[in-house]
């Protein structure tokens, strides 16, 4: 199945490759039949792009379904997880805290978690954990079923309580693990004395003006909810999410619900210092160590990590600023070119897509056609 759609994309940049001309338009179709190779079943889980330049749409389209018990179909308010993309709203909230003198980024996990009690946690500091260069293993317990389907962000960090080794030396290499940011859920109460989720709404959510946005709870209701699913392997599809795939409960590292008109929103706020200031953003995008080829998550070529954002810098291209978000059958990818004010964002409820093939070829098309204009 992800051989064959691999095929599809290669198949549809060599057809559309050099038709970009002046219009719009031809952007447009152009961008139709690059996803159209991969989305073209109305009746299968899909997707929904968008791309933006300013606040001019150059490109908004949604295919297939959200959920495949309600048929209800994917659209620009459907409230997809996204998975990882949620770690740089627990970044920024963490900078907003490091803005108002609350906390410092030198200031060691020791500080805020003294049950730790493993020497080297006076050394890992707050940039270590948003960068992903802690060296802290990810050794959540993986042989109870129910722990690993229903874990907590406050559960998933307990192992740290009696940790006694690193994988590598602090600082000095990238291995991207999703407990360090489990742990800004608790740091947030900690040092503001309020709730993570409290804490989010008021300072993240209401702010950017995101009124949907809301952190998975497995009884809450969130209004156009989809669901994330895989191939059965007899031609259907079966759901992958909550109760199917592992730590989808924590909140901090991965949890939120979000659609593609609310995270527009939210990018805005990035952008015009809404959220944080000028200082925070440039920490933020800032590649504090290079991803390596062998990395477990995330290598991409020329790329590296931030405070909760890949930053890739390709040569004779500017600066992207992205992340990707991987949980049960919701495949997610929210990036932008900060110099061009240009926004690129593909939500998925399907885990079998060619997703940074969609990417690439999608900004190769943009940019042939920005570079017209």
């Amino acid at each position: 199945m992800i051989r064959r759609i691999l095929i599809s994309v290669s198949a549809a940049v060599l057809a559309v490759a050099g038709a970009l001309a002046g219009d719009k338009s031809q952007l447009v179709s152009s961008l139709d039949r690059l996803m159209g190779a991969t989305f073209s079943d109305a009746d299968a889980p899909g997707a929904a792009m968008l791309v933006m330049q300013g606040n001019d749409t150059l490109y908004s389209r949604c295919w297939g379904v959200a959920d495949m018990e309600t048929r209800q179909p994917v659209t620009l308010r459907t409230n997809f997880c996204i998975a990882s993309v949620t770690k740089q709203l627990s970044a920024v909230a963490v900078l907003q805290l490091a803005e108002q003198g609350a906390l410092k980024l030198t200031d060691p996990l020791s500080k805020f978690f003294p049950e730790f009690k493993a020497p080297f946690f006076k050394d890992i500091t707050l940039h270590h954990i948003m960068s992903h260069t802690s060296g802290i293993p990810d050794a959540r317990p993986r042989d109870d079923r129910n722990f690993v389907l229903h874990a907590t962000d406050v559960a998933s960090v307990q192992y740290m309580r009696t940790l006694d080794h690193l994988n590598f030396a602090t600082g000095t290499q990238y291995e991207y693990i999703n407990p360090t940011f489990q742990l800004i859920y608790q740091l947030v109460e900690r040092v503001t004395g309020v709730p993570y989720e409290t804490y989010m709404r008021e300072h993240i959510f209401t702010p950017a003006g995101m009124a949907t946005a809301q952190f998975f709870e497995p009884q809450r209701d969130i209004a156009n909810m989809a669901h994330g699913y895989e191939p059965d392997g007899k031609g259907g599809w079966r759901e992958f999410d909550y109760g199917e795939e592992s730590f989808f409960a924590t909140k901090a590292d991965g949890g939120l619900y979000c659609s593609i008109d609310d995270f527009v929103r939210w990018e805005r706020a990035l952008r015009d210092n809404v959220v944080w200031t000028a200082a925070s953003k440039r920490l933020a995008y800032t590649p504090w160590i290079v991803i390596p080829a062998d990395a477990d998550y995330g290598y991409q070529p020329h790329t590296g990590y931030g405070y909760g954002f890949f930053v890739q810098d390709l040569p004779g291209r500017p600066t992207t600023v992205y992340h990707t978000g991987d949980n049960g059958g919701f495949t997610i990818y929210a990036g932008k070119v900060p110099e061009r004010d240009l926004l690129l964002l593909l939500f998925s409820t399907r885990n079998d897509i060619d997703r940074m093939g969609l990417v690439n070829a999608a900004y190769d098309m943009v940019f042939d056609y920005i570079n017209n204009h």
